[in-house]
């Protein structure tokens, strides 16, 4: 098992952290902008899905690039002696990576900030748990070896095409006829590259513009439920607790009072 020590995100213009030597084991995800990392004297230039785990015992130290807003999730955390047998965890040199499965990461660092945050019951052990799935979905992307641009490209296409049609059915044959490839081709590099299913990345998109409407909309769970494409609202709410861990009438019942 780990234990999570800290989580932290970095948000703005001219941010930096001075050179030191990590303690403990330290994940980084960026999700916008650009910055700088200096580790063992090697330089890299972090972009929007990247991540680099700095192991305990490598110096480093990072910045944000003049002039360049830059958005990263930090997650410090201590490996166990009982810790799964990933090889992440042997290794003595850093690890950077441009995520195929980014947003499905992305997500779980989001889950991870919140209950650090909140410090709800149990937190810590949710928070560890988190993490560990985390590693472990870059462990097994980092085990098929580095994405052809080609590839990456093709399942960005996908992506974007997704979050364009979110509200209707999409079927792999929709995709397919996207990129010209066939059906299973298509169905098979999305899922082997963003860890998600077509149906699971549908459901993310149209649960991210839920938690929106729920908080921001006048209209009523069963309204946001149609207008994502979800003809049944019961199965909408299974939907959007298995996601996100919370109801839709948990964000219904937070959505400020209008005052007239």
């Amino acid at each position: 098992m780990i234990t999570v020590e800290n989580v932290r995100q970095d948000r703005g213009l001219d941010l930096f952290e001075e050179k030191r030597c990590a303690i403990d084991n330290v994940f980084f995800l960026n999700t916008y902008g650009k910055c700088v990392f200096w580790m063992n004297d090697r330089k890299v230039v972090m972009e929007k899905g990247d991540a680099i785990l700095i192991p305990e015992g490598v110096q480093f130290y990072w910045k944000s690039i003049p002039t360049v807003f830059h958005s990263k999730y930090a997650v410090t955390f201590r490996k166990m002696n009982d810790s799964p047998p990933l090889p992440f965890f042997n290794s003595k040199e850093y690890i950077y990576a441009k995520l195929g499965c980014y947003d499905l990461i992305h997500e779980r660092m989001k889950l991870i900030s919140s209950q650090w945050n909140d410090k709800l019951p149990y937190y810590d052990i949710l928070g560890a748990a988190l993490m560990l799935e985390i590693l472990t979905y870059c462990q097994r992307e980092s085990d098929r070896g580095t994405l052809i641009p080609e590839k990456y490209n093709i399942v960005e296409i996908m992506k974007r095409y997704i979050q364009e049609n979110y509200r209707r059915k999409i079927t792999k044959e929709d995709l397919a006829r996207v990129i010209r490839k066939s059906p299973n081709y298509a169905a098979t590099l999305f899922s082997r590259t963003t860890g998600q299913t077509i149906s699971e990345y549908v459901h993310s998109i149209r649960t991210k513009t839920a938690i929106y409407m729920l908080s921001e909309s006048d209209l009523t769970i069963g309204e946001i439920s149609e207008f994502l494409g979800y003809s049944d609202v019961s199965y909408f709410n299974k939907v959007f607790k298995r996601i996100t861990g919370r109801t839709p009438s948990d964000y219904f019942n937070e959505r400020p009072s209008i005052i007239i």
